[in-house]
C-alpha cells in the first residue's frame, strides 16, 4: 500500500496584501509540520523579493524535484514564543513553486476578474516566466500581482515556460474573483480559456464548495478537484488540502492530476475540506444589512437587498445550482478513493476551532493554544488528530475532544452558513450538550 502525504498547494507570503508580516519559509515549514503537511506551495513566486528568499533559503531536492530548506534546523527557532510543544510531523517540509495571479480584463463586453494559480518545476523556469510576465505589469506591487492579462494568454505563457508547468483556476466559484464567479466570471471553461481549454486539468474548489457540489455539473468531469488553504497566516495552513499516495515529487503530483488513469508511482487520493457552509461566500446575502438568503429567496427578490435596495452578492451555492445539470453528484475516476461516500473527500473543522467551542474562548486565546500544544505533544500533527487518531483515544485524553471529533467525522454538526464575506460557523454541540459534556453528565 502506497504511503499517503498531504499537500497544501495554494498559500501566500508576507509580500501579498492582507497577510501576516511574519510569514517566511521557516515559519511556514514549522507550521506545516505541526499541521501534518508534507508538501507546501511557496506562494507568490512572481514577487522579486520573495523569489530572492526562495533562491537564498531553498535547494532542489534532487530525488523529488521539490525544494527543501538549506538550513532545516532553523525551523525550530521559528516557533519561539508560539504555544506549541512539538514539531508534529517529523518529515522535513518540501516546497513546490506556486503563485497566484489576478487577471482583470475585458472579454465578451464584460470586465472579468479571474484568479489563477501557476506552478513551476524549477526556479529557472519561474525566472524565465516572470521575465515575460513582468513585461505585462508590475510584479513588485503585490505578491499576488494584478495584471490586465487575459486568462487564456496567461495559460499560454505558462505552457511555454516548461513542459511540466501548469495553471489551475483558483477558488473557482468565489463571486468576485474566479472563473465561474457570479460577479465577473464565465459560464464555461471554454469561454475563459478558448482553444487551450484542454490544458486545464485541475480546478480549485475553494472554501465555499466541495466535490459533492462540483460534481453536479458535468462540464467539470474532465478535471480533478483540488482544495487548498489559500492561507494568509501560517496557522491557517491545511484548513483545506490534498491527499496523495506514493512518491512525493513534483512530477508525481503533476502526473497524478493530469493523467490520473496512467498514474502509478503517485496517485491523487482526494481532498480535506471545509464544511462548505463555513465558507464566507456559500450563501447569498448582504453583509452590511445582515441579510442572508437562499437562492430561491434571492430570485424572488430579483437579486435586490430587501433592507437597502442594493444588489445582493450571489453566493457559491446559488451559482453552482444555476449551472448544475445533475440532481446527484457523479464522481469521476480521478476523484480518489475513500472519504465521504467513497468519493475521496472528508469535511473537517480546524482543531483550534474545535477547542474554542469546547473551552468557550477564542480560537487564538492562550487557553486554546495551551490545549493545542498538549494534544500535539501527545498525538502528533493536527491532521492526525482530525483524521486518524481513534476518537476513543482522544476521549481518554480529554473526553469532550473525543466526542467532538467523533461528531465531526460523521458530519453530525450544527451549521450556520457564511455569506457575502462573512464566515459561517460549524459547531459540534448545542449549548446544552456542551454544558452536559463539560460537567460530565
Amino acid at each position: 500500500m502506497k504511503e499517503e502525504f498531504v499537500a497544501d498547494l495554494h498559500i501566500h507570503s508576507r509580500f501579498s496584501r492582507a497577510t501576516s508580516r511574519k510569514l517566511d519559509l521557516f515559519l511556514l515549514s514549522a507550521w506545516a509540520r505541526l499541521k501534518g503537511i508534507a508538501v507546501l506551495g511557496t506562494g507568490d513566486f512572481t514577487h522579486p523579493g520573495w523569489r530572492n528568499e526562495l533562491r537564498e533559503c531553498l535547494v532542489m531536492d534532487e530525488g523529488s524535484g521539490l525544494y527543501r530548506l538549506k538550513k532545516p534546523d532553523a525551523v525550530a527557532s521559528a516557533l519561539s514564543g508560539l504555544p506549541v510543544a512539538s514539531l508534529g510531523n517529523p518529515v522535513q517540509t518540501r516546497f513546490m513553486l506556486q503563485g497566484e495571479i489576478s487577471s482583470i480584463y475585458k472579454r465578451g463586453g464584460k470586465v472579468r476578474k479571474v484568479h489563477n494559480l501557476v506552478f513551476m518545476p524549477t526556479i529557472e523556469a519561474a525566472e524565465a516566466f516572470c521575465q515575460k510576465l513582468g513585461a505585462r505589469g508590475n510584479l513588485q506591487a503585490d505578491g499576488r500581482p494584478i495584471l490586465g492579462l487575459d486568462s487564456r494568454d496567461l495559460l499560454e505563457m505558462v505552457l511555454e515556460a516548461h513542459p511540466q508547468a501548469f495553471l489551475v483556476p483558483a477558488h473557482i466559484w468565489t463571486p468576485w474573483f474566479s472563473v465561474f464567479g457570479s460577479k465577473s466570471g464565465f459560464d464555461s471553461l471554454e469561454d475563459c480559456f478558448g482553444d487551450l481549454t484542454s490544458e486545464i486539468f485541475a480546478l480549485e474548489t475553494g472554501l465555499s464548495s466541495d466535490p459533492a457540489m462540483n460534481r453536479l455539473w458535468s462540464a467539470l468531469d474532465n478535471c480533478r478537484l483540488i482544495s487548498n488553504s489559500d492561507a494568509h497566516s501560517a496557522e491557517n495552513l491545511g484548513r483545506e488540502a490534498n491527499v496523495f499516495a506514493g512518491d512525493m515529487s513534483y512530477a508525481g503530483i503533476w502526473g497524478a492530476l493530469k493523467y490520473p488513469e496512467r498514474a502509478k508511482d503517485t496517485v491523487f487520493r482526494g481532498t480535506l475540506e471545509f464544511f462548505p457552509q463555513e465558507g464566507k461566500y456559500h450563501m447569498d446575502g448582504h453583509r452590511k444589512c445582515h441579510v442572508m438568503l437562499s437562492p430561491k429567496e434571492t430570485r424572488a427578490l430579483g437579486g435586490i437587498c430587501p433592507v437597502c435596495g442594493g444588489p445582493l452578492t450571489v453566493g457559491v451555492y446559488n451559482r453552482v445550482m444555476a449551472l448544475a445539470d445533475r440532481d446527484e453528484p457523479v464522481y469521476q475516476k480521478g476523484d480518489g478513493q475513500g472519504g465521504t461516500d467513497g468519493c475521496g473527500f472528508v469535511s473537517l473543522v480546524p482543531l483550534a476551532e474545535v477547542l474554542s467551542e469546547i473551552l468557550g474562548v477564542g480560537s487564538k486565546s492562550r487557553k486554546v493554544g495551551a490545549m493545542y500544544a498538549s494534544i500535539l505533544a501527545r498525538f502528533g500533527s493536527e491532521l492526525a488528530v482530525l483524521c486518524d487518531v481513534p476518537a476513543a483515544e482522544l476521549a481518554q485524553f480529554f473526553p469532550p475532544l473525543g466526542e467532538a471529533i467523533r461528531r465531526m467525522r460523521r458530519g453530525e454538526v450544527y451549521l450556520q452558513e457564511g455569506y457575502d464575506g462573512e464566515y459561517g460557523v460549524v459547531r459540534m454541540f448545542s449549548d446544552r450538550e456542551r454544558e452536559e459534556i463539560l460537567s460530565g453528565r
